[in-house]
């Protein structure tokens, strides 16, 4: 059946000429249609230079809205459309604003994982595979780094030389695993590396042998003999499992499963390739040129 499904979506996207693109964090059965798969640095540089009409994004609302921002001129899709990000919601336009009012001296970083609105009013974007290049690059020494707190904190540990202020914003997720959970699973698995990513409490990654995005995460998983434990969303640990059945990898906690990043399924693609399901990306353009500066500011200091 799934088979079947994935043939029809296959079939659509090259009649309608549609490029889907898809979230590591996506299932297996969505990574295996997708057109480009990987972190949302990985997508924002590939959205930038696609050349078709129309992208379906699988994955989740900011990602979206980045394809679109980076292509204005191209129909946008999410699948699902209430597939969000809660950490995207956790500060206001406004709180920035005023932050900057008052700190004219602070460069604000900004997340990926963030609103339209929110990237509007800040001057970089970066993702976990970038930020430490991206705010190592940035002349300023005062940085306002927003939203999540964990990788700020990361960040912040790594570049002693910036002046780094964090807020209180951070995945549900991610920031849900504790030391307990970390010294169980390696009880479980005790000549397992721990691979985890930057978006885990800062106690949390005292017990990681490797810090890095997803990306990062997967390149070391599947280029070593040892067994890994895999300290990010579940979807991760499936991936590896499924295209790299001889290595051994474990979940770290039972808790990181993102329900945003589980909504789209095929059934969702396939409805929305056919024009009766989805929901197209209509953003302001104002608000969107704003934003795009952070996600070219991104790109640039990211190569």
């Amino acid at each position: 059946m799934i088979r079947n499904l994935q043939d029809e979506i296959l079939k659509l996207k090259e009649e309608k000429k549609v490029t889907i693109l898809a979230h590591s964090y996506q299932s297996p059965e969505i990574l295996e249609i997708a057109d480009f798969t990987g972190d949302s640095y990985k997508l924002s540089v590939v959205a930038k230079d696609l050349d078709c009409d129309t992208v379906l994004m699988c994955g989740v609302r900011f990602m979206a809205e980045t394809v679109k921002m980076l292509s204005p001129e191209k129909k946008v899709i999410l699948p699902v459309s209430y597939a969000t990000c809660p950490m995207a919601e956790q500060i206001s336009p406004q709180r920035v604003l005023d932050f900057k009012k008052d700190h004219p001296d602070y460069v604000v970083v900004a997340y990926v994982n963030t609103t339209t609105a929110l990237k509007a009013v800040c001057d970089v974007c970066v993702t976990s595979s970038s930020a430490l290049k991206i705010v190592k690059a940035i002349p300023q020494k005062n940085i306002l780094f927003i939203p999540d707190r964990n990788l700020g904190s990361y960040i912040k540990k790594m570049l002693p030389e910036k002046n780094i202020v964090l807020w209180d914003g951070y995945c549900p997720v991610h920031n849900a695993v504790t030391v307990e959970d970390c010294e169980t699973a390696k009880k479980l698995h005790p000549n397992a590396k721990i691979l985890m990513h930057p978006e885990l409490p800062a106690e949390v990654l005292e017990y990681a042998d490797v810090v890095g995005s997803t990306a990062a995460i997967i390149e070391y998983a599947k280029n070593t003999d040892e067994e890994c434990i895999i300290g990010t969303e579940k979807s991760i640990a499936d991936y590896l499992n499924l295209v790299r059945p001889t290595g051994r990898y474990y979940q770290l906690s039972k808790k990181l499963i993102c329900p945003d990043m589980r909504f789209t399924t095929l059934s969702d693609v396939c409805q929305a390739l056919k024009g009766l399901g989805g929901e197209e990306i209509i953003l302001n353009p104002e608000m969107a040129n704003q934003a795009r500066r952070t996600i070219d500011e991104m790109i640039r200091l990211g190569q």
